[in-house]
């Protein structure tokens, strides 16, 4: 048995088609039951992307950070130690300074 479709098909897809939206739309516009619990629709809103600038040589920034509290606890000591507190104060500001010339030097 031969079956011819050929012209019919796309009538019977749009038909189709048509049918289906028909059913969706009465579907939506239609009331629910008595007693049905109806919620409100959900809006989901993408949470912004925010980008956070990384602290360039974050390393390095923290020995900076690091050895200017060394600094200032070194400047607060009670004695001198027979001259080594300032040579430890002389070679952290020179450390420092090293430091500051590496940040320079990258920008």
């Amino acid at each position: 048995m031969r079956v011819r479709l050929g012209r019919m098909v796309v009538p019977m897809a749009v038909g189709a088609t048509l049918a289906g939206m028909a059913a969706a739309s009465a579907a939506f516009a239609s009331t629910p039951p008595a007693g049905t619990a109806v919620l409100p629709p959900v809006v989901v809103m993408a949470t912004p992307t925010v980008r956070v600038k990384a602290i360039p040589h974050e390393e390095i920034t923290a020995a900076i950070h690091a050895l200017e509290r060394a600094r200032d606890h070194l400047k607060a000591a009670a004695h001198d130690f027979n001259g080594h507190r300032a040579d430890a104060l002389a070679s952290v500001d020179a450390a420092l300074h090293q430091l500051h010339i590496i940040i320079a030097y990258d920008n």
